[in-house]
């Protein structure tokens, strides 16, 4: 069905004047399905629980436990083999490094080992991720180091109760968001925000760990300039026996670590590379017994007992910092879930994820463990090393019950220089200085919230540098929103395409007519920003380059398939422009709405405002009928300017008749003003239509 609009011809306005005429063809805009109804669609709620009735009982064992996806799909033959492997090389790099992220948490190293045992286990069986291995990460072990530091001291008993307490609290926040579905709470905070957070804590954790190769006590801190006074101060205390082989150790990591990345033949070399450095140490000691050499000292043997997390006196003391470990668990573990899930050709679901990952940290914080996520680095082997399911994560938990049973008095004379070359080691992948010289090349917004987010960390320390990357990247996000982008469209030569002018200067624009694309959703933020940018363009007119120049905007179009929502307040707003336009004859016409938005126009009373006749499929249609409008008011001032070139009284006689018709668009307005304010000769008239007219 079309709505036909029969005039002269409407391609360009320079024919106006000519004697051929065609129909114009408009599709008409249907009125979405449910039209006047309150609502098109079922509620949330009716449509969740058709779902859970067609769900059968091993999808509902697959919801409840994610594990059932691969343990009833395992290929023994394939898999098994390739479980073992990767499990094994990632448990032997988890017991070094797991001991090391305990010392930078300020815990003892046994503690770091009950974080790589029990959340193994059990996200094994809740966590949705087939190749994440989690266990203690350098970040969340520098996050607590800096909270508890300022609470109670670490050789305290207290200390070690507040970070199982940490982990528990971090577990519940993870299992609320998870079931909540709050995930997509995260998304607000710029992936330059994460890269500057990240680099500056790589610093800092590096900083924090020289003490070891120093031989000396550094401050603890999370500030770069307290570090680095500290450090300056104790100069007179350098002890060249751990500088050297502390430094001896990273050379070695950081060699095994590269030549694994780069060869392939030779990645077994990345995963242990911690153990050699280990193992190498524990002989020098053991051989050697260098006094100047600091170890770790005894580690109890045996599984960790069942315990009920205390302290929760101080539990408001510790809700900020466990609020930002569940965020970097979001930022880290589910964005390397996601990339592995994709690489690995399976689906992953956010939600269900930090629910798997919650389940483990409150497990974990029953049997001592303080806060675990996934690491990056452990995860990266994982899947260079071929896992296809969760029993690898299963596999590297054995290999760490292993050690808690019968390895522990072998880890006694570990150099702490060791584990501090680990931790070093570990951290330098995270310092991503090529991100900011990308940025400062493609986006300078970016890059100013990558430099900010990166000083204010290391000057002010984690938690100050956290609010002011995740505010500034809020407010980017509010500013993009409250000003978004508006483009003015003209039509591409020989087609019925409508594209930004910037973008196209040889599109065809039109006299009279403006056609605007708002492309965002239209609301209470930014509706004034699109009303002072549509009075704009009324008072400073486009540079048009077809048709007459008839000197002023009489028509509108808002191309609206960008708009994916609107709200009551742009609605009254909207009402409040039509009427602003209607009083200097100008008319709105609305183009290709989606469905939600047409339903509240019509709903709001605004189509009828407007008029169901202004509202368009196509842009070129709204153009079309537009142009008709022109021509024919343009047809019936040229009959007026014929008239006024005539007998003055004659002339007059007929302006008054020609008048009326003109008047009905309120087109040309203007140069009836000028005529009646000289009725004495017609022919005065003559000259200001000629003007507008050719």
């Amino acid at each position: 069905m079309e709505r036909s609009y029969a005039s002269r011809s409407s391609g360009e306005l320079a024919t106006a004047a000519s004697g051929s005429g065609r129909p114009v063809r408009v599709i008409p805009l249907r009125h979405p399905p449910g039209f006047g109804s309150i609502s098109s669609s079922p509620p949330w709620w009716r449509a969740a629980v058709g779902r859970a009735r067609s769900m059968g009982p091993l999808e509902w064992a697959e919801a409840a436990l994610p594990c059932v996806a691969w343990m009833r799909k395992y290929r023994w033959k394939e898999d098994l083999q390739a479980d073992l492997a990767a499990g094994i090389t990632v448990g032997v790099m988890l017991v070094p490094q797991a001991m090391s992220y305990a010392k930078l948490a300020g815990l003892h190293p046994i503690y770091g080992l009950y974080t790589g045992f029990i959340p193994l286990f059990v996200y094994a069986i809740f966590g949705s991720s087939r190749q994440l291995a989690v266990g203690p990460v350098a970040l969340v072990s520098l996050l607590v180091s800096n909270v508890l530091g300022g609470i109670v001291n670490s050789s305290s008993e207290l200390y070690t109760e507040l970070a199982i307490l940490l982990a528990f609290m971090v577990g519940i926040l993870e299992c609320l968001m998870g079931l909540l579905r709050l995930g997509w709470l995260i998304r607000f905070i710029s992936h330059s925000v994460i890269s500057g957070f990240t680099t500056a804590s790589a610093i800092v954790i590096g900083l924090s760990q020289i003490k070891y190769f120093l031989g000396y006590s550094v401050t603890r801190s999370s500030k770069i300039i307290p570090l680095i006074e500290s450090i300056i101060a104790g100069a007179d205390q350098f002890s060249w026996p751990p500088f050297v082989m502390g430094s001896a150790f990273l050379l070695i990591l950081l060699t095994m670590k590269n030549l694994g990345k780069s060869n392939k033949r030779l990645r077994f070399l990345r995963a242990s590379g911690p153990l050699t450095a280990v193992v190498l140490g524990t002989i020098f000691v053991k051989i050697f017994h260098p006094p100047a050499i600091s170890v770790v000292g005894e580690i109890p043997q045996g599984l960790p007992k069942f315990s009920i997390p205390r302290g929760f006196e101080h539990v408001i003391l510790l809700m900020p910092t466990a609020v930002l470990i569940t965020g970097v668990a979001i930022l880290e573990s589910v964005g390397i879930a996601k990339a592995l899930a994709a690489k690995n050709g399976y689906e992953l679901d956010s939600n269900k994820e930090l629910f798997g990952l919650g389940i483990a940290n409150i497990c974990g914080s029953l049997f001592s463990a303080y806060p675990a996520t996934g690491s990056f680095s452990r995860s990266a082997v994982n899947h260079e090393s071929g896992a296809k399911t969760g029993l690898s994560g299963i596999i590297m938990g054995i290999i760490i019950g292993g050690a808690l049973m019968f390895m522990t008095p072998l880890f006694t004379d570990i150099p702490q220089c060791a584990l501090a070359a680990i931790v070093i080691s570990a951290v330098t992948g995270l310092v991503d200085y090529e991100e900011a010289i990308f940025l400062w090349g493609i986006d300078k917004k970016d890059f100013f919230l990558w430099a900010i987010t990166f000083i204010t960390t290391l000057v002010f320390g984690i938690e100050i540098g956290v609010l002011v990357g995740v505010g500034f990247s809020l407010a980017f996000v509010i500013h993009e929103s409250a000003n978004p982008h508006i483009a003015v469209l003209g039509r591409l030569p020989g087609t019925t395409v409508y594209r930004n002018t910037l973008q196209y200067p040889e599109a065809y624009t039109y006299n009279g007519i403006v056609v605007v694309r708002i492309d965002a959703p239209i609301y209470f933020a930014n509706i004034s920003y699109i009303k002072d940018r549509l009075r704009e363009y009324e008072l400073n007119l486009p540079n048009s380059n077809r048709g007459l120049d008839v000197g002023r905007v009489y028509f509108v179009i808002l191309e609206m398939s960008p708009v994916t929502y609107i709200d009551s307040s742009a609605v009254q707003a909207l009402k409040d422009l039509h009427q602003e336009y209607k009083a200097r004859h100008i008319q709105i016409a609305i183009a290709n709405p989606n469905r939600q938005v047409h339903l509240l126009l019509s709903r709001s009373g605004i189509i009828d405002l407007i008029g169901d006749g202004w509202c368009f499929v196509r842009v070129h249609d709204a153009v079309q009928v537009c142009l008709q409008h022109v021509q024919t008011s343009s047809s019936s001032a040229l009959k007026l300017a014929s008239q006024a070139s005539g007998d003055s009284a004659d002339s007059i006689s007929t302006l008054k008749a020609e008048k009326q018709c003109l008047k009905q668009d309120g087109f040309f307005k203007n140069l009836w003003k000028a005529h009646d304010g000289n009725s004495d000769s017609g022919g005065e008239v003559q000259p200001l239509l000629r003007q507008n007219l050719v």
